[in-house]
């Protein structure tokens, strides 16, 4: 379990490199730099072309020259503030060298007149006369050789200067072995990528600006790197998670049948396909690790419940999990009526019940009385035993990553998981953060749902939105009404929110607003949600909190403000909260004027398309992969050659070389195996070897 020898002096201390001590070792640190393996992985990220030229005239200035000279006179500054300046002649053409606060004897040494000098900096035209003003070099001839025709150019931070990056890149290079190969023969000689050795010097020795482009071969190689041990930690862990040798669920479709002819509505081709995905992994002796990714509005608690009757139709218990009571107790609600005509007893467990109450719940559990439970994630607990659990399904994937799904695993048991969520990822990033789980995905929508009309109106024109709240919420109808996240600071969110309840409340009269915000205690939480949807209130405001879940079919009217200033994933989520029952429902998107280039693309994708999948495109465009997913939050890695979002195709040829890899040399143990331990080392994926040795 050890790290290999042959990648010691890659992982020695940075101050063993040349130039680099103690205080320099602590300013790389900020570049994330720690290890001499670390520079080998800090790319160039532009460069400079420093081929030599006989004269200045060559070029048109401004422009960065490299010329041999000859010095001439020096000229100090008149007054203490003023340049010191050095006049050189090259092959045809005299200009000067100009210095600012700099101390004469160290020029005079520097550049002794009468002596020839390589320069090279950026020549510019000052009252028509050239000047170089503080060249980047000034080399005796027989030094010229350490200059290249083409300087990298890599990220700075505070206390570096370029020279002390590349000499310790340099140190770093020459300490980077002949590795044996990780990626798989015929798709590296069809892509044409250099050995790791050759690949990680060359991208650090760039002859033109196309080198350092990110299509550059040995660029694309060492992104494959990454991607590939990205997703062979991936494949361990799920490989892991499958191991626990599954329990084989047969379902009769006797119960289902029953839930199917209950409902007023026929499933889609798309739930019906995900089913039939879902019920072989759990027939399969294998342990099952799916996502269910759907749209807002696409039906995925119908799958998810029809999937928990597979578990009890084979005799055994089926949990579904909630990130919130409020949600939890939703679940309870709309699963309530299918539970009845199926036949099948339903019981809900949150960190609410306490006392007998509980022990008599745990007791029917342990029994096997109970056949599907709800609950949030008190059902983690110690104490919550299960008959024969079959089947886990976790709602809304966002607060579950890798680990969780691991621990979940671990209860013991060797259920089945089903993870679902609402929002719809890009394939490039479905991979990153669900790289080590099956995919099923709800594409369309139920029949008989009306999409829902979006509008774009300026909060200039907020009366004219209260005036057709009002005549809404006489018809019978509810609202949300969304206030945007002020700040960061939830006192702020708090008062924004508590001065548009109270002008609505004026507006549209006592007892009609509810109000709902991330400062209010739970339970304070749960009653004026909980007001919302027995139709007490009729207009419900709130910050975000409501992104996720809330089901009233009656709410028909849904007004964001400050639309501009939300994600699109978000707002498309907040728009999916409407529009659940047989009304035409409305979303308001209000703006703030003037909209700037990037709120106006958002605001009109949303408004011309209610495409899930297609906003989430979009969104990665816009955005990027780190803040389209929250990277803090979303464990999601921070790649250092990679661009996700121009190499998601890279991302999916390493997934399937990584499980292919898997498939046939379980233990790592064939030299490509070998090989590719190394690889998890040398990127910080040693976790992933530890996986190898669980199994």
């Amino acid at each position: 379990m050890s790290r290999p020898e042959i990648l010691f002096p890659l992982f020695a201390e940075l101050e063993t490199l040349e130039g680099v001590g103690p205080k320099t070792a602590r300013a790389f640190a900020a570049l994330g730099v720690e290890r001499p393996k670390d520079l080998l992985f800090l790319l160039p990220n532009s460069g400079v072309d420093r081929a030599r030229r006989d004269s200045v005239r060559e070029v048109v200035p401004p422009a960065t020259v490299t010329v041999e000279v000859t010095v001439g006179s020096h000229f100090p500054p008149a007054r203490k503030t003023g340049p010191y300046r050095v006049m050189v002649r090259d092959a045809s053409f005299e200009f000067q060298l100009v210095f600012f606060h700099a101390r004469g004897d160290y020029l005079a040494k520097l550049l002794p007149t009468g002596q020839r000098r390589l320069v090279s900096g950026r020549v510019e035209l000052f009252d028509g006369v050239a000047q170089m003003v503080h060249p980047d070099h000034v080399l005796r001839l027989e030094e010229a050789g350490d200059l290249p025709a083409f300087e990298p150019v890599y990220p700075l931070t505070a206390g570096i200067t370029l020279k002390q990056v590349a000499k310790a890149v340099a140190s770093a290079l020459a300490r980077a072995p002949a590795l044996p190969e990780w990626i798989d023969g015929p798709l590296k000689a069809r892509e044409g990528w250099p050995d790791w050795q050759v690949a990680v010097t060359a991208v650090h020795r760039p002859r033109t600006m196309a080198d350092i482009a990110l299509t550059a071969p040995y660029r694309l190689r060492l992104a494959y790197d990454e991607l590939f041990a990205h997703q062979l930690t991936l494949a361990l862990a799920r490989a892991t998670l499958r191991r626990g040798k599954g329990v084989v669920s047969r379902g009769t479709g006797l119960l289902q049948a029953r839930v199917l002819a209950s409902l007023p509505y026929l499933a889609t081709p798309a739930q019906t396909r995900a089913l039939a995905e879902i019920a072989a992994d759990m027939a399969a002796p294998l342990r099952m690790n799916r996502l269910l990714q759907g749209d807002v509005g696409s039906g995925k608690t119908l799958v998810a419940f029809l999937a928990l009757l597979v578990a009890v139709e084979s005799g055994g218990q089926g949990v579904m999990m909630a990130p919130t009571e409020i949600l939890a107790r939703q679940h309870i609600e709309s699963l309530g009526p299918m539970a009845q005509a199926a036949g099948v007893r339903l019981a809900l467990l949150t960190g609410r019940d306490k006392g007998a109450d509980r022990d008599a719940k745990l007791g029917d559990l342990a029994a096997g009385r109970t056949d599907i439970l709800v609950g949030t994630h008190a059902v983690f607990q110690k104490d919550v035993q299960f008959h024969d659990l079959r089947l886990a399904v976790i709602d809304e994937q966002h607060r579950f990553g890798v680990t969780q799904r691991m621990e979940l695993g671990a209860k013991g048991t060797a259920a089945d998981v089903l993870v679902m969520t609402a929002t719809p990822i890009p394939r490039s990033l479905a991979l990153v953060s669900y790289g080590d789980m099956d995919v099923s995905v709800l594409d369309e929508k139920p029949a008989g749902r009306k999409p829902v009309k979006t509008a774009l109106i300026s909060a200039a024109r907020i009366d004219e939105v209260v005036a057709r709240l009002a005549r809404a919420v006489t018809e019978g109808h509810q609202a949300y009404w969304v206030c945007p996240l002020v700040e960061d600071s939830e006192v702020l969110d708090y008062a924004s929110c508590e001065a548009r309840f109270q002008h609505l409340r004026a507006a549209l009269g006592e007892g009609v607003v509810g109000l709902v915000h991330g400062q209010m205690p739970a339970a304070e939480k749960d009653a004026a949600m909980a007001r919302f949807v027995v139709g007490e209130t009729a207009v419900l405001v709130a910050t975000t909190v409501i992104e996720v879940g809330v089901n009233v079919p009656n709410a028909t009217i849904m007004v964001i403000e400050r639309a501009e200033i939300f994600g699109l994933a978000q707002l498309h989520q907040l728009r999916g909260r409407v529009g659940r029952g047989a009304a035409q429902s409305t979303c308001l998107l209000m703006y703030q004027p003037p909209l700037g280039e990037g709120g106006a693309r958002r605001l009109t994708i949303l408004r011309d398309t209610d495409d899930g999948f297609a906003i989430a495109d979009e969104d990665l465009a816009l955005r990027g992969a780190g803040d389209l997913i929250g990277t803090a939050q979303s464990g999601l890695p921070r790649f250092r050659i990679a661009d996700l979002e121009r190499q998601s195709a890279l991302m999916a040829v390493a997934q399937s070389d990584a499980r292919r890899l898997l498939a046939e040399d379980p233990g790592l143990t064939s030299p490509r195996g070998r090989a590719a331990r190394l690889l998890l080392w040398l990127l910080d994926q040693d976790r992933a070897i530890r996986l190898i040795a669980v199994g």
